[in-house]
């Protein structure tokens, strides 16, 4: 039994990690096409509240979900009274796991962490994915969760024996380092509220971009890499040589679309109306090299079900799959203080924008791949959870 929950806990790691092991002569589809994941931080101009969130793109086959927490008073030391600062935490998660794999954490620490994954396409780097000293990703982030008491320490923690397998990039946000505005405060942002760090077999890189937040009010997070040297190193340069500027970190449509969206949200409602944002028909953003001319998979909350299957696109990524935005997840400054967060489980549907709800009994592939236990039609209102203990 254990090896099996160590089996399922390593999924985020088995696709890279057979890539090293294996050497494929083709560099695979989903090394190319860093594709799991949107997220926002969103930091209200006149600082009276903050905003983190993450959006699941994965395979419509992933969407059972569940909402858990943990509560483990271990301490910091054998013979130590000093509770762990992540003793307790919320997140998103999946049947037999116990990490998220989304991920998303509200830790009481006062951090709350994110990822979007970023991928790898230079083959090479998987050279330095070796068999010892090296701790899997999923188990250097729990173990940071638990440990770190601020973003920095986070990073530190997690960066420590990396395996290279999931590539990921980070966002870490200390709310300890905000108080917002009120009436009667001006609010208050200090060092430390926004740490970044990204991952590739043998190389980190992490920095804290407090400051780029204060200056933009936002930082979006889309499968590219933030920094030049990870983008470089991960073979960016040459993916947007042959594929062009989807690849790129500012011309990538989700990139246009954060940059748009996130001027209009006021409130938690604007923010969740844009994690779900997916206009795909109409918004000139979504527009490729494709027949018919766009993609729904050109969103912050993916649809590619709705791409014709007898369409044709110039890369996997853009065409009809069993595949798209299974969630959203947003906590706040008072949300995140009794670790909750409002999420939503279904890809987006929205029939003014000709988003019609997931149905799986209309979905073509619906027959060929397994869904036990699913409801057929996705179509739920948001919720916010009540923790009744911990």
């Amino acid at each position: 039994m254990a090896a099996y929950f160590s089996w399922i806990n390593m999924l985020g790691d088995l696709d890279e990690l057979a890539i090293a092991v294996s050497s494929p002569t083709e560099t695979p589809d989903g090394l190319l096409f860093g594709e799991h994941c949107s997220g926002l931080v969103k930091l209200l101009p006149d600082w009276s509240d903050l905003y983190t969130s993450q959006v699941t793109w994965n395979s419509y086959q992933s969407m059972l979900r569940f909402q858990k927490m943990y509560v483990l008073n271990y301490k910091m030391a054998p013979n130590s009274n000093e509770p762990i600062p992540g003793r307790k935490m919320s997140f998103s998660s999946y049947p037999a796991f116990v990490q998220s794999l989304d991920d998303f954490y509200i830790i009481s620490s006062g951090l709350v962490a994110a990822e979007t994954t970023i991928g790898n396409s230079n083959r090479s780097l998987f050279e330095l994915v070796k068999p010892v000293g090296q701790v899997l990703e999923y188990a250097r982030a729990m173990v940071a969760n638990r440990l770190a008491r601020n973003g920095k320490e986070w990073v530190e923690i997690f960066r420590q024996h990396n395996s290279g397998t999931y590539n990921n990039q980070w966002y870490i946000v200390d709310y300890k380092k905000f108080k917002p505005k009120t009436s009667q405060f001006p609010g208050h942002i200090a060092p430390g509220l926004l740490w970044v760090v990204e991952q590739l077999p043998g190389y980190t890189e992490a920095a804290d971009l407090t400051e780029h937040l204060k200056e933009t009010s936002y930082f979006p997070s889309y499968n590219i890499p933030y920094f030049p040297r990870v983008f470089n190193m991960s073979g960016g340069n040459q993916r947007v040589a042959t594929y062009g500027d989807w690849f790129g970190y500012h011309t990538n449509p989700r990139a246009k679309m954060f940059k748009s969206l996130q001027a209009d949200i006021t409130d938690v409602q604007s923010m969740f109306v844009a994690l779900r944002y997916n206009d795909y028909k109409r918004d000139p953003r979504s527009r490729c090299a494709c027949s018919p001319p766009y993609s729904a998979a050109n969103a912050i909350a993916a649809r590619n079900d709705l791409n014709p299957a007898n369409g044709t696109y110039p890369f996997r990524a853009l065409g009809h799959r069993s595949h798209g935005a299974t969630d959203a997840k947003l906590t706040s400054a008072a949300l995140r203080a009794r670790y909750q967060f409002l999420s939503v489980a279904s890809p987006p549907h929205n029939a003014s924008r000709a988003l019609p709800a997931f149905q799986w009994s209309k979905f073509d592939m619906g027959s060929q791949v397994s869904h036990v236990g699913h409801p057929d039609l996705w179509m739920f209102s948001p919720i916010l959870h009540r923790w009744e203990w911990g």
